[in-house]
């Protein structure tokens, strides 16, 4: 008997090729859409995505199940969210997303519809070896394993990721080939629920809140000018402080307690290091001893070699090899070895590198 999959099918050109070829591999295959903010939000869940997706499953011969998650997206991601700004850091709603929606909650409704495992259109890849599921980078150019690192044994053996091996123009060129209705609908790029990229309207409409305005101040504490709100400002900015200073001044930190924005000149806007918590290995459950990673500060940003110190309370100190520029809290810090996925963690304080 085929082995039964639940496609998390958004409407997007990936998720359908994922159905596509995992039906021609020879899995019992069904789709499944989440309806993640009623009408004037999200993109995921709206009737034009769940359309499209309906309607790549009417073309593959498979089932289509819409599913309204939208009480635990609001929970789970957009609360986390606005909270996270409103606490002068900067969240990644996608790493939440998948946490607790895609790898959490579709899960367990899949395999209440009877589907042993779900599936995605992410590129990473999926191993099993001594007994132990493991996450590596995709082999092509694209690779979101940076924001897969929370994955839990239980999730990663009942994930299928079938892009792993792909390029993304072979993907488009596969949905022309299974002649998909989607083949020639462009990617989405900015956040699902925040359509116009406007992070400081949406928190004011969604929750009523705002942050007040504060100093901009140096890094001994002069004034340099007002800001308008914490919220409406993300460490290593550059453009948009609204007001000119005659040089070009970058955020270094947040102070949400003081509720001050910290300026620098250009080459000032470095860091050390950093220190995480909330942090998900994969391969053991906790390093037992200090250890050689790369790490990766933000999705897409660069490898940098750290060394990776477990302390005690949970959390996680990572100290670079270089400085790395605009460590950012609230972004998730996500450790290698190699092509493997050690783990990662939310970022909770940059380190500032010795005078």
């Amino acid at each position: 008997m085929a082995e039964k999959v639940m496609v998390g099918m958004s409407g997007g050109v990936d998720s359908s090729v994922a159905a596509a070829l995992l039906l021609e591999q020879g899995y019992d295959v069904a789709g499944i859409t989440l309806k993640l903010k009623p009408q004037s939000g999200c993109r995921a869940g709206q009737p034009d995505e769940a359309e499209d997706a309906r309607r790549v499953a009417d073309k593959l011969g498979i089932a289509h199940y819409l599913v309204d998650l939208t009480k635990p997206f609001s929970q789970y991601v957009i609360d986390y969210f606005v909270e996270e700004y409103l606490h002068g850091r900067t969240p990644n709603p996608c790493v939440a997303c998948n946490r607790a929606i895609k790898f959490g909650a579709m899960l367990e409704k899949a395999q209440e519809l009877g589907y042993h495992k779900i599936a995605t259109g992410h590129y990473a890849s999926i191993e099993k070896e001594e007994g132990r599921y493991l996450l590596k980078r995709a082999p092509a150019g694209k690779d979101q394993s940076y924001v897969l690192y929370h994955l839990t044994q239980h999730q990663l053996a009942h994930t299928v990721l079938p892009l792993c091996r792909y390029e993304k123009e072979e993907i488009r060129r596969l949905a022309e080939g299974y002649r998909l209705p989607v083949a020639r609908k462009p990617d989405s790029q900015e956040i699902c629920f925040i359509p116009d990229d406007d992070y400081a309207r949406f928190i004011q409409d969604y929750a009523g809140k705002t942050t007040p305005p504060g100093d901009f101040v140096d890094e001994k504490g002069n004034v340099l000018g007002r800001h308008k709100g914490i919220l409406h400002y993300t460490v290593g900015q550059r453009k948009g402080l609204g007001m000119a200073f005659g040089k070009p001044m970058y955020v270094r930190t947040i102070d949400p307690g003081k509720n001050q924005v910290v300026l620098v000149e250009g080459g000032k806007e470095y860091f050390a290091g950093l220190i995480a918590d909330k942090v998900n290995f994969i391969p053991f459950d906790w390093p037992k001893e200090e250890m050689e990673v790369q790490v990766m500060v933000r999705y897409q940003s660069r490898l940098t070699p750290a060394r990776l110190i477990p302390l005690a309370d949970g959390k996680v100190q990572a100290l670079f090899d270089t400085p790395i520029r605009a460590v950012t809290p609230g972004q998730a810090a996500v450790f290698y070895h190699g092509d493997l996925v050690l783990g990662g963690g939310r970022i909770v304080e940059s380190l500032p590198l010795k005078e």
